[in-house]
């Protein structure tokens, strides 16, 4: 019986794929045999690379579509096919929503929705030409589920992300399935700027019933699984991979009291 998460042959495209979520996605795709190619504003010091093959790196700013374009072009180029597209690349800073000009807000949409929209239609266009298909999977958050204050326009943006994905699945069955991942709390090279030291980070997983923060290979072993066979009548949907959500505030305030 052959392996359903063998992607040998296959061809990945993860935007934001040399650094945090986006690397341990690449790396996952590697150690599955496929070829990746990533994509931001600058190379990574040091691409992915896992099960002997190494990441390619092309530049482009996915809020730029002519960029888009162009990446996608020199994917085809080199490879002659995308198999699946990963929309990770994303974020936002920290703003209070009462003073965050509207520049600001519009720049977070626009690389946290708009671009993976884009992307997504200039990878289709390839998909549908193909046998094959494709797959495309939308890296959300937990901010799509919950409130998201001094990040309001982001979680905006990934609830607008996941609903996008349920109308693109449905324009572009059957050859193309479209899915979200929803991300929680992921511990990255970067955690330290936003939970403090070890210390913090610990606070925070205790927070979280699985009793510790996601790693970046959690959200890339979830990446295979939907882009693989394994997922084949699975679209227009969203996989939740946060551990277990987030322990009710109210418990501990009860709790607290006792």
């Amino acid at each position: 019986m052959s392996n359903p998460l063998d992607f040998t042959g296959k061809v990945a495209l993860v935007t934001g794929g040399g650094k945090g979520i986006g690397r341990g996605i690449t790396e996952s795709f590697l150690a599955a045999g496929a070829q990746v190619l990533i994509c931001g504003r600058s190379q990574p010091d040091r691409l992915p690379n896992a099960g002997g093959r190494e990441a390619t790196f092309i530049a482009c700013d996915v809020r730029d579509y002519d960029q888009i374009e162009a990446c996608m072009e020199q994917s085809l180029a080199r490879f002659g096919r995308l198999d699946v597209l990963v929309n990770n690349a994303g974020g936002a800073p920290f703003a209070d929503a009462a003073t965050a000009s509207p520049r600001f807000s519009e720049a977070i949409i626009r690389l946290n929705l708009i671009a993976p929209l884009n992307f997504s239609q200039v990878a289709n266009r390839a998909m549908q030409q193909q046998e094959s298909g494709g797959c495309i999977i939308n890296i959300a958050s937990v901010s799509t589920l919950r409130p998201s204050p001094g990040t309001a326009a982001y979680g905006a943006a990934k609830a607008g992300l996941v609903n996008l994905g349920t109308s693109l699945a449905v324009e572009w069955a059957p050859r193309v399935r479209v899915n979200a991942v929803i991300v929680g709390l992921t511990q990255t090279e970067q955690s330290e700027l936003h939970y403090g030291d070890a210390q913090g980070i610990d606070a925070v997983a205790a927070t979280i019933p699985l009793g510790r923060m996601g790693l970046p290979a959690d959200v890339g072993n979830a990446c295979l699984f939907l882009a693989s066979p394994l997922a084949s009548y699975i679209s227009g949907t969203s996989f939740a991979v946060h551990g277990g959500g987030e322990k009710p505030a109210f418990l501990a305030a009860a709790n607290a009291r006792d």
